[in-house]
């Protein structure tokens, strides 16, 4: 069971993380909505701790979005396998 720290998350984000093949790779779900895109990066890595980063990037000029809301499986690469670390998530929104 992978240990998660979601404290940093809005309360409606999801809070789902997986790992796949040797641990290496980490699979998270994101949020977006209307023109958003989500993305997923590392932001440190320790010997206890794997950070990271949920971010929706909107869009700079005004535009028809739809109102959904999404939720993208996202993968990360690790330099080691996760193995008994926690993963702490934070989210931001950004424009591009």
């Amino acid at each position: 069971m992978t240990k998660l720290d979601t404290n940093a998350l809005p309360s409606e984000y999801p809070r789902t993380v997986w790992t796949q093949g040797d641990g290496k790779t980490v699979g998270v779900i994101a949020q977006e909505g209307g023109c958003g895109k989500a993305s997923a990066s590392v932001l440190e890595q320790s010997a206890s701790l794997v950070k990271i980063e949920l971010v929706e990037t909107l869009p700079l000029t005004k535009q028809a979005c739809t109102m959904d809301i999404r939720f993208p499986p996202l993968t990360v690469q690790l330099a080691e396998p996760l193995g008994e670390r926690t993963v702490a998530l934070t989210s931001r929104q950004e424009q591009k």
